[in-house]
């Protein structure tokens, strides 16, 4: 029998759990594959397609410094490669560790091979699949929090004697401060393309199908040395003060203090409990502040966990929840990024030129809008999993569907995450510049913001009155007066006939 290893874009790590499976065998053929047909689905952002590819031509070339057999193809789909390199190499048996995604693994099966294709268990998570259904096929509510509890006593995670250090699991409360006064703010950790990098940035120029956002500048990391390097620098620049604004939006300010590992730990480059560690370490060793050490922690060991848990726990049907059965079309300037919004306007072109926006601008601006205005949420998931350079669908469908935009009827959350715009003026500073007035509900000037929540409560009042955190919100909708609430209903009609 003739082993081959088949490595997945999102698979570069030494000890892939299909590299390992052969790990006492000499001479292990291994195949990697560009496909051109796979990047159509939507058009995804330039940068992304940069990073996966180089990340995998400098694994390929790590796995060749290795003695492995490796096969590197560029081609316009998958079977045809895999078809005849299994021949050439007389393979009985191709091995591929289990894909993140669904319909990558959906098509997998769909390949007529002439061998065995054998599935290996993923071993890029901490709970596997069946590990995650276990824990949570008893419970009535899959709860965050009391997964993110179960994961600190797993691993023994910021512990004394099985008791959360400084006494309390989660200190959220103290992660939620403003953006007030002088914020003298970190560099960002960059590098600049090697050849290989070049060759790829060339590559993507040179395509004929629609890309989304500048290739260039490219400063993102392509290797795991460079990944360990990010990591280190957020622990020896940012991490001090990553927990107190980790909400906080400025113009100008792309990275603030956050880690931007998160593309890393999607291709396999960083592995979760590796990350987890050394920022336990450095808390141990130089004295961190508790808030941004477990906050941190909280988002890979709990958030990351979960959501991929989550993922492959609920039903195929997942993705097409619209719980709020909304149906706008995806306005245009989400791709553009022109809309006199500045809030939008500052997030949307960032995101042209960096692929990247944290968890606050994703969630609390980008979909927040499309929620209380009623985009259909497959095309909001679309657009995020187009755009962001750390976008899988496996990200994506829990954090979108379910978390951004309720889609999934509460699955993920306990209440929608709508608000309207006085939380974003006070977590940044954008609405400073902005035409529109975050304090005004109606009128020419009105933050659309306003207008678009409230109209948002009323359409889905009887409904959101299941959620039992919001009837206090929805009371307020009581002390309106019908004109100015039939003023706003008017408002956010209008908008929906000409997006601006």
């Amino acid at each position: 029998m003739t082993i081959g290893i088949w490595i997945l874009g999102d698979q570069l790590w030494e000890q892939q759990a299909a590299l390992q499976s052969c790990s006492h065998l000499k001479n292990v053929p291994v195949i990697f594959i560009e496909s051109l047909q796979h990047i159509q689905a939507r058009p995804y952002h330039g940068q992304k397609l940069i990073l996966v590819w180089s990340a995998m031509r400098h694994f390929a070339q790590e796995l060749q410094q290795l003695k492995y057999i490796v096969t590197y193809k560029i081609a316009e789909d998958f079977e045809t490669p895999l078809q005849a390199w299994i021949q050439e190499n007389g393979i009985t048996q191709l091995r591929v560790m289990m894909p993140n995604d669904r319909p990558f693994s959906q098509m997998l099966q769909s390949l007529e091979l002439p061998c065995q294709i054998s599935l290996i268990p993923n071993n890029h998570f901490l709970w596997s699949r069946a590990e995650f259904n276990n824990w949570a096929s008893p419970r009535k509510r899959i709860v965050m929090e009391d997964f993110y509890r179960e994961g600190r006593r797993r691993f023994q995670i910021l512990l004394e004697k099985d008791q959360p250090i400084g006494g309390k699991w989660n200190l959220d409360k103290e992660n939620r401060q403003p953006p007030k006064g002088k914020l003298n703010t970190p560099p960002l950790q960059s590098f600049q393309p090697d050849d290989i990098t070049r060759d790829v940035i060339a590559k993507v120029k040179s395509l004929t199908i629609p890309t989304y956002g500048n290739l260039e500048p490219f400063t993102w990391g392509v290797n795991r040395h460079q990944a360990l390097q990010v990591l280190d620098w957020f622990i020896q620049h940012r991490l001090c003060d990553f927990g107190t604004y980790q909400d906080a939006m400025l113009k100008g300010e792309e990275t603030m203090w956050h880690a931007l590992i998160s593309p890393y730990l999607n291709l396999g480059l960083l592995q979760p409990l590796e990350v987890i560690k050394a920022i336990e370490e450095a808390y141990k060793t130089r004295q961190l502040p508790l808030n941004s050490v477990e906050g941190f922690i909280r988002q890979v060991l709990g958030w990351r966990e979960y959501m991929y848990g989550i993922y492959h726990f609920v039903d195929a049907d997942y993705p097409n929840h619209n719980w709020f059965n909304h149906t706008h079309k995806l306005p245009e300037f989400f791709w553009t990024g022109e809309t006199k919004m500045n809030c939008l306007h500052q997030i949307i072109t960032q995101v042209q030129r960096t692929g990247y926006a944290h968890h606050i601008q994703r969630l609390m601006v980008l979909s927040n809008f499309a929620l209380i205005a009623g985009i259909e949420p497959q095309a909001v998931e679309n657009w995020f999993h187009a755009v962001f350079i750390d976008a899988y669908d496996w990200v994506m469908q829990t954090n979108v569907i379910g978390m951004g935009l309720f889609a999934d009827g509460g699955v993920l959350a306990s209440k929608p995450y709508a608000a309207s715009a006085n939380y974003i003026n006070k977590m940044s500073d954008y609405c400073q510049t902005c035409v529109y007035k975050y304090k005004e509900r109606t009128g020419k000037n009105a933050c659309p913001f306003n207008f678009f929540y409230w109209d948002f409560l009323h359409r889905h009042r009887e409904r959101l009155k299941s959620q039992g955190r919001m009837s206090f919100i929805l009371k307020n909708l009581d002390k309106m007066s019908a004109e100015e609430l039939q003023s706003i209903r008017q408002q956010a009609e209008d908008w929906h006939g000409h997006w601006q």
